[in-house]
């Protein structure tokens, strides 16, 4: 339904590389430049210039690109519509997680939905939890499922499933599956997420609220993924609060152990989050039905463990 050269176009302006809109697009780079070049001789304008070594979208390029990203989205609903008036489920859904829900959860969330919607094609993005609900906001995923606390009041946020955040250490550390003290961790060499991150974020709330001041957090390192996090544990860098999701694996091979701070509890809740105003229909109302019943349910086969409310 949609002009393929726009296709070639939009991939074009996303990453301002032809090489790597060839890539995505699985094509070569002589055919992405000649789909360029039919589309620039039918407008009459250039859509990119390549002139000192870079790319950048001309005037012109800027004007088609929003009309292009309109007539996508409009393909899509018109597939889903299609699709739909079948009385199945069917079309795209772009789906935007947060790195460990991205990671650890979601493909096991929908790889059991397409059981149930074959005709559903779903897409994922990942990032922090600041940069999916920009995504949301910006209309580039459908749905955003996120961790830690959501600061927009321009987005509907529900909670699904609980997370336990845990104190990962080197298998060698002094503190490995010993208790410890809250006040220990102010001398403690912290690896942390970047900020944005909503697990930073709830973790600095929680040591906050125990009575650790914020200036005497002492974060020795940032890295912008969990298994960023769990690869400088491993080295021997300084120790982490992670997800109990994300560490499981390190923990069976026996290369980090936990420690148990007294008193000491983070938990956060993994969240589905929507723009403010009605609530999501066609394909992300079903995906958000499926997790919440799936959530209510507590089912082993599709959450992969059981959790706390």
């Amino acid at each position: 339904m949609e002009n393929f050269r726009l296709k070639v176009f939009r991939a074009v302006a996303a990453h301002l590389n032809f090489t790597r809109a060839a890539e995505e697009m699985l094509l070569t780079q002589p055919a992405v430049t000649q789909q360029i070049k039919a589309l620039e001789d039918e407008y009459g304008v250039p859509l990119f210039d390549r002139t000192g070594g870079r790319i950048v979208l001309t005037a012109g390029g800027q004007a088609l690109l929003s009309y292009a990203e309109r007539l996508k989205h409009l393909s899509d609903e018109a597939c889903e519509a299609v699709a739909n008036a079948s009385g199945k489920q069917g079309g795209f859904l772009i789906l935007g997680a947060s790195q460990t829900i991205a990671y650890y959860i979601l493909p096991k969330l929908v790889a059991a939905f397409v059981r149930e919607n074959p005709r559903v094609n779903v897409t994922a993005k990942s990032g922090n939890t600041d940069e999916i609900l920009q995504e949301l906001v910006d209309h580039k995923v459908h749905l955003a499922l996120i961790e830690g606390p959501a600061v927009r009041k321009d987005l509907h946020v529900e909670p699904f499933m609980e997370d336990e955040v845990v104190l990962a250490v080197p298998a060698s550390h002094e503190w490995a599956g010993s208790n410890i003290s809250i006040s220990a961790l102010q001398d403690a060499p912290l690896l942390m997420r970047e900020n944005g991150s909503g697990n930073r974020r709830a973790i600095e709330n929680a040591l906050v609220q125990a009575g650790i001041k914020r200036k005497d957090i002492r974060i020795t390192m940032e890295l912008d993924s969990t298994e960023a996090l769990l690869s400088a544990a491993e080295e021997g860098l300084g120790v982490t609060f992670v997800s109990r999701w994300a560490v499981r694996n390190y923990l069976a091979l026996g290369t980090l152990k936990l420690a148990h701070v007294q008193g000491f509890r983070v938990s956060k809740m993994f969240s589905i989050a929507y723009p403010a105003g009605p609530e999501p229909t066609g394909n992300s109302a079903a995906f958000r039905s499926f997790l919440l019943q799936a959530a209510m349910a507590r089912t082993p086969s599709i959450i992969g463990i059981s959790h706390r409310k």
